[in-house]
């Protein structure tokens, strides 16, 4: 099968390569994948899909043309190929200017990411009944509404090879799994969910990551808390230090940091799926974006972590790297491709093209970006302050289409005293401006309390590509933070 996908590639980059096309690259994907769920009690989701097809895109009178098959014939390839030309002349006809690459090595590698338990070889039955196994113990507790319960794997398996000459065979599995219990009162809905909310952790790893989730071990304490938030008193309202648990500020750090650094928002060519940014060119080596305390970076090596957003090459054949975003407060760098490297004069992209399968255009996508952790314990975190707000596991989020103001919601919150958790909060909220956020950054714990945590749920673009992305962080101390009750009393 390596040889037939590397032949599919190689035979489409031949017929890319006509007179006029200055760059042309070919990705030939295999995908398979399995999700499951559970609501209360009985399956909901159980199903399949396996996809083969490749895309080609070309670069022809200064402009791009993409098209995609799943004709894997000699006439198919063919044909897409002369299409993926003709648009690119077609473009040419209302460009502005000519794109221009920054230039790039030529790369022959293959790469297979790690994965212990191929999820796949493991039944669905045995799955399926460690869902159901949750959600009957989830709904032991008499004051649970609904329980539910998912887990998904996906396999992707992409050769890549382009004019430059590169040659590089990926496969990456991901897997993820999570629950949650709702428990409606009167005329209020509570919810929990572990070990986040919107799907729960998903790594690059095989079925070894459900195994370290513990998910039955959890229920019982999940379950116990969405009753327990019915009787609790409401978040209070005012400025107050705030500590963010790792998990709400991997989705902070999404929003706030990963959105506005995607190049593509700052020029303007992505702007109608989600917005633009605040952090325009000028802002680049000026702007203070936090305390001395940030740092900030986009990283799809495996040396970062086994995040949905690690990779060896992305797919315009640049290999993973490292990329600093914000070094202590200040901010430093972009996303880029090396188109939007080259317009804005650097002499190489850093790497985050991505798409969500072979037809699909790559895009500027966040890789893993990571707050890194600070140098403080988790006691320094919540004691440095007589009295905070601690906040648990995201539940709604609300930003601008610049990036700039933000309202976030979490599903369970406590008083802190003196270090202690003094009592229980239901409905939280904070509210900010980016900037004024991250430079009230007061205190980040150290590596012993960071997660990379995992977002497959990442829209772009339009037609709209669904992405997972990788968030590296560990509970924080944010000073004089605006703390309300959106949800009401």
């Amino acid at each position: 099968m390596l040889v037939s996908m590397k032949q599919l590639a190689l035979q489409a980059l031949d017929f890319a390569l006509r007179p006029g096309v200055s760059y042309a690259d070919v990705r030939v994907i295999e995908s398979r994948e399995r999700e499951l769920s559970t609501k209360n009690g009985r399956p909901g989701q159980v199903s399949s899909a396996e996809s083969q097809g490749l895309g080609i895109r070309v670069l022809a009178e200064g402009c791009w043309g993409f098209a995609a098959t799943d004709e894997l014939t000699k006439a198919g390839v063919e044909s897409a190929a002369k299409l993926a030309i003709e648009i690119a002349r077609s473009s040419a006809l209302a460009k502005k200017r000519d794109v221009a690459l920054a230039p790039e090595e030529k790369h022959e590698a293959v790469w297979v990411s790690p994965c212990r338990i191929d999820p796949f070889s493991v039944s669905v039955e045995e799955q399926l009944g460690l869902l159901l196994a949750v959600d009957a113990e989830l709904r032991r507790n008499p004051g649970i509404t609904l329980a539910q319960t998912s887990m998904g794997f996906h396999r992707d398996r992409q050769v890549f090879v382009s004019s430059l000459g590169s040659v590089i065979d990926q496969t990456r599995t991901t897997s993820g799994a999570g629950f949650e219990a709702l428990s409606f009162h009167e005329d209020e809905i509570q919810k929990r969910s572990y070990p986040n909310s919107f799907g729960g952790q998903h790594q690059l790893k095989g079925y070894e990551l459900i195994q370290e989730l513990a998910l039955l071990e959890h229920a019982p304490r999940v379950a116990e808390q969405a009753v327990a938030l019915h009787s609790a008193d409401q978040c209070p309202e005012g400025r107050f230090d705030l500590i963010l648990d790792g998990s709400q500020l991997g989705l902070q750090v999404h929003e706030s940091i990963g959105h506005p650094i995607e190049l593509d928002r700052v020029l303007g060519s992505e702007a109608n799926y989600a917005g633009m940014s605040f952090l325009t060119l000028d802002k680049l080596n000026t702007l203070r974006y936090g305390s001395e305390l940030v740092n900030a970076v986009c990283d799809a090596r495996l040396e970062h972590g086994p995040g949905l957003g690690t990779f060896a090459f992305d797919d315009e054949g640049v290999s993973a790297q490292r990329a600093d975003i914000i070094r202590a407060g200040q901010f430093v760098g972009y996303m880029t491709s090396r188109e939007t490297a080259a317009a804005i004069g650097q002499t190489r992209s850093n790497g985050t093209m991505r798409a969500t399968g072979w037809a699909r255009l790559p895009l500027i996508r966040m890789t893993n970006v990571s707050l890194l952790p600070g140098e403080q314990t988790i006691e320094e975190v919540f004691g440095g302050v007589s009295k905070a707000i601690y906040m648990e596991t995201n539940r709604s989020w609300s930003i601008d289409d610049k990036r700039y103001n933000f309202q976030f919601g979490c599903e369970i919150a406590w008083e802190i005293r003196d270090g202690q958790r003094v009592r229980m909060l239901k409905n939280p909220t904070y509210s900010g401006i980016t900037t004024e956020f991250w430079n009230a950054c007061s205190a980040v714990a150290n590596r012993d309390h960071w997660v990379l945590w995992g977002v497959p749920n990442c829209g772009k673009g339009q037609p709209e590509q669904v992405i997972g992305t990788g968030h590296g962080a560990s509970p924080a101390r944010f000073h004089d933070i605006a703390i309300g009750a959106a949800y009401g009393g």
